[in-house]
């Protein structure tokens, strides 16, 4: 063998000794994250509520991203993104329930028992139940916004939201949704804040905050301004770890360069609980 290849790989052998090899993954599919005598009262609530679970296997202590996935709460289906993937925490993309089968509030119960179905069962899997965030792309920002801001939905689980190590919200809205606005004849343009506005519910003591958006002058309906709002109103009420970016040159399809700033997030956070 020759000499210089020989020590390479006695150094690449060494460096896996000290360092470890990458976790291996699993993934486990379509686990209903509603009790059974639930499902059984709903078909519909048996066919949708249900998430993924993609986590590293032989891993102690990992953290968890669970993921909700946008469309309008109209359509979408759960997903675990590839960007996501191989960067040495679980992620749990959750499906929910979906208008005009359902109305408000029903989408945020589902996003919120899906959050609690994490909080009871992510140690069987190895993960830590202290590193948990929400996060999730336009109506699944605001769906992980509401399950993080409003604490009523969490605590008909018996889970303060200030449990949630992070709130990281792509391109959500911080006003009521427009869906919801649509489901009472309330104009696409027609602005509201009520009890189904993330920026309702804004307080000093949530979990770390950080909003992220396209470019204002190319996302969706004011999105960047609504998030700027939100971003205020929170500093003005006293908390501490609210963060606003602005991804320039991109619209609301925004994720791809935002998924870096959510690694950072998470690893911030996670060294900060070390």
């Amino acid at each position: 063998m020759n000499k210089n290849l020989f020590i390479l790989l006695f150094l690449a052998a060494c460096q896996a000794v000290l360092y470890g090899q990458s976790p291996d993954y699993e993934i486990k599919t379509s686990i209903p994250y509603y009790s059974e005598s639930i499902r059984n009262s709903d078909p519909y609530i048996g066919e949708r509520c249900v998430l993924d679970i993609y986590y590293p296997k032989n891993t102690q202590d990992f953290a968890t991203i669970v993921w909700f996935h946008g469309g309008g709460l109209t359509g979408g289906s759960k997903e675990i993104p590839q960007a996501l993937k191989e960067k040495g925490f679980c992620v749990v993309g959750v499906n929910y329930r979906l208008h005009p089968q359902v109305q408000a509030p029903e989408y945020i119960k589902d996003a919120a028992a899906a959050v609690a179905w994490v909080f009871q069962n992510i140690q069987a899997y190895g993960g830590d139940d202290t590193k948990i965030f929400v996060s999730g792309h336009s109506a699944g920002g605001y769906l992980a916004a509401m399950v993080g801001l409003d604490k009523n939905y969490l605590a008909v689980h018996d889970i303060d939201a200030n449990q949630i190590a992070g709130i990281i919200p792509f391109s959500g809205q911080t006003i009521t949704h427009f869906t919801i606005r649509k489901e009472r004849g309330i104009p696409e343009l027609q602005a509201i804040i009520d009890e189904y506005a993330p920026i309702y519910h804004v307080r000093k003591d949530a979990a770390p905050l950080l909003l992220i958006t396209g470019d204002r002058e190319m996302e969706l309906l004011g999105r960047y301004e609504e998030n700027a709002y939100l971003l205020r109103m929170m500093k003005l009420a006293g908390h501490q770890e609210t963060r606003l970016y602005e991804l320039d040159g991109y619209g609301h399809d925004m994720t791809e360069p935002a998924f870096p700033l959510l690694f950072r997030e998470v690893n911030r956070i996670v060294k900060n609980k070390q």
